[in-house]
């Protein structure tokens, strides 16, 4: 999928395992719920947009943790199977995020070799 950083999970792996990966669940709440990344926020991806142009208060008090800035350099979004997670990075990189990128195999990818 050209014009997206992605990322594979063998880098994601390594940047979980050191703490220098920001994770961002774009599939629904009700998705979510079942089961995801461990670390991982959940914004929907019909709320992404909003949600990244909040006031950073807004958006702690609205989902519970620090608002992502736009200097961090790995911005990591998935969801099921990949497609909802491009377009969240895309918008990102669209607002600014440069370190946005997309976790290609997306959970299905984490759950059949992580899970």
């Amino acid at each position: 999928m050209a014009g997206v950083s992605t990322i594979l999970l063998s880098e994601l792996r390594l940047l979980l395992s050191s703490g220098r990966a920001r994770l961002i669940d774009v599939r629904s709440r009700e998705e979510a719920a079942a089961g995801t990344i461990p670390g991982a926020l959940n914004i929907p991806v019909s709320e992404l947009e909003g949600a990244l142009q909040m006031e950073p208060a807004a958006f702690q008090a609205l989902y519970s943790a620090e608002k992502p800035k736009l200097e961090d350099e790995n911005l990591i979004f998935f969801c099921q199977m990949g497609k909802r997670g491009f377009h969240a990075t895309k918008l990102a990189q669209r607002l600014g995020y440069r370190g946005a990128r997309n976790y290609a195999g997306a959970y299905r990818e984490w759950l059949e070799k992580e899970g």
